[in-house]
């Protein structure tokens, strides 16, 4: 195998090997422009012949694999082409370029390549993937109307949650939520209050954003301590929800506004109705006023304010501190551990 420069003179099996990257590897969405010409790539190729690196390897039937190099900058080469013809893949036709090529730019002080490929050319990153390039940064890319809708959707209000535990066990539970906390997502804090009326607080950052992080947390401290647990949570300052746990099993769920999200089934609405025996039964609440207070609508405007309905529903429950959620400012544990990068 020959490995030699490209020159002027080689720019018709310059073109061919072009041509014939492109129509292996086609464009995605909304790079088809970018692409250009081959007038546009010969002009591109000519500078790096005269300036940068071209290098071809031929074998005893022609050319069969090129790659090119932008002028080095600042230390660092970018590889523009590399490509080899199917039948000489497989051969080791790249690495003979590239040895070559790597000679050539330690002259030149180089001590970075850099390239671009597509997420779509698996086969091509896994290659350059072995031959140590790493990602450094990332090509994004929407649709103009996805855009428009994106930035024209009306921001939501925010949520807050609380996590009520049924122990005494304040070291089980710091324990518990050390371990299993990581395991949701990156979380910005968590704190845990003291006992207050024989329940533990837990406020988690994570918990606060994401409904579901709050239930799998709530389901995870009742089954590791066997004990009852109340998630409850203003959700964008509008409806109101409780989740009871006993034992790691959520046994009634409870939202003010069941079509708030949008339309339900009528036995999903029904279900998210409370059960006021199994809160008195978890919480020691009087059966009557859960029924009383626990009441759902149509509507937010058919029922108190949802920060008052929190509060009515916490304090039939006994609860204390459920007014708000995670804030750093009220001290507890600090940040949560994220998962490891």
């Amino acid at each position: 195998m020959k490995v030699r420069d490209a020159t002027d003179l080689d720019e018709p099996v310059l073109r061919a090997l072009w041509e014939d990257m492109e129509a292996e590897i086609p464009d995605p969405p909304g790079f088809a422009i970018a692409s250009g010409s081959w007038e546009q790539a010969w002009d591109q190729l000519r500078a790096f012949i005269e300036s940068g690196l071209v290098l071809l390897a031929e074998d005893d039937e022609g050319v069969v694999a090129y790659v090119s190099f932008a002028p080095p900058e600042a230390g660092r080469a970018k590889l523009a082409d590399a490509y080899v013809v199917p039948r000489a893949r497989r051969r080791g036709v790249l690495k003979t370029l590239l040895r070559e090529a790597v000679a050539r730019l330690a002259e030149r002080d180089v001590h970075y390549v850099s390239l671009q490929v597509l997420t779509t050319n698996a086969a091509a990153a896994a290659v350059w993937e072995q031959l140590g390039f790493r990602e450094v940064m990332r090509s994004m890319l929407t649709e103009l109307d996805t855009l428009a809708a994106r930035v024209e959707a009306v921001e939501r209000p925010p949520s807050f949650g609380s996590i009520h535990v049924q122990t005494d066990d304040e070291t089980s539970v710091r324990r518990a939520v050390e371990q299993f906390v990581p395991r949701l997502g990156r979380s910005g804090g968590t704190t845990i209050s003291g006992v207050t009326n024989g329940w533990i607080v837990v406020y988690d950052e994570l918990c606060d954003r994401e409904r579901a992080a709050q239930r799998r947390l709530a389901a995870e401290l009742s089954e590791r301590l066997g004990a009852a647990v109340v998630a409850l949570a203003l959700e964008e300052a509008a409806v109101v929800r409780f989740l009871l746990f006993d034992r790691g099993r959520m046994v009634d769920e409870y939202l003010s506004v069941p079509s708030y999200y949008g339309p339900l089934p009528r036995v999903d609405e029904l279900a998210l109705a409370a059960n006021p025996t199994l809160a008195a039964r978890l919480t020691g609440a009087d059966p009557a006023r859960v029924r009383a207070v626990a009441r759902t609508a149509q509507s937010p405007a058919e029922l108190p304010p949802a920060p008052e309905l929190l509060a009515q529903l916490a304090a039939v429950f006994g609860l204390a501190g459920a007014e708000r959620g995670y804030d750093p400012s009220n001290g507890g544990d600090g940040p949560a551990p994220g998962p490891s990068e």
